[in-house]
């Protein structure tokens, strides 16, 4: 999992470098209300995110709970803003490119210099605290949603500023297309899934798992 949340990583990183990006850094971005700046920051603030989560202790009554419980008990997947970006959170993104892509950048790349060793650390408990839901993620699991936000925002990103979507490496893709088919599942059922991925005559109009 490290091997792969840090490939993870380095595909964003390489994706938010790109020319394109600092070209289009104020403009809307595929996401609406969030600039392409705004998107890069929220793309990278999966590495920033992690590096501050990272070396914060689990404290000793926070529930560690499984990783589909996790989007179960999420207010945002929940509500009706489900599959939009949280305004709040668009506004601080927005509001972090300010610094200009060189700035965002720069941070990104600090944090993805931090995070090999920070992954070598022993977890006792192997976890990772989530302050905003007070609840904690088994470290793999953890890692698995910060790797599910970098493909899709990177989709996000990529086609914002007309480059082809990155392929991330198997090892990324199989956790989190597991994720994504998890919550799909619970939310519209196994059967709306089959036929989305074999039956297209009976499929379903939407299997979004948000």
């Amino acid at each position: 999992m490290k091997t792969a949340f840090l490939a993870a990583v380095d595909v964003s990183l390489r994706l938010a470098s790109a020319p394109q990006v600092r070209d289009s850094w104020g403009d809307e971005s595929s996401c609406a209300g969030m600039t392409v700046g705004g998107l890069t920051h929220h793309l990278l603030g999966q590495a920033r995110n992690s590096v501050r989560l990272l070396q914060d202790p689990v404290p000793p009554d926070a529930p560690v709970i499984a990783l589909l419980e996790h989007y179960e008990r999420a207010s945002w997947v929940r509500s009706s803003q489900a599959g939009r970006d949280d305004p709040e959170q668009t506004a601080k993104d927005n509001a972090g490119a300010l610094a200009g892509p060189e700035t965002v950048l720069a941070e990104g790349v600090a944090a993805a210099g931090v995070l090999p060793d920070l992954l070598d650390v022993p977890r006792d408990p192997d976890a990772v605290y989530i302050p905003w839901q007070g609840w904690a993620l088994a470290t793999t699991d953890y890692l698995t949603t910060r790797m599910m936000e970098m493909v899709v925002h990177a989709d996000d990103l990529a086609s914002s500023v007309g480059l082809p979507t990155p392929t991330f490496p198997d090892e990324v893709a199989r956790p989190v297309f597991g994720l994504l088919t998890g919550v799909a599942s619970r939310r519209h059922g196994q059967v709306a899934l089959v036929r989305a991925l074999s039956r297209p005559q009976r499929a379903p109009g939407s299997v979004s798992a948000f």
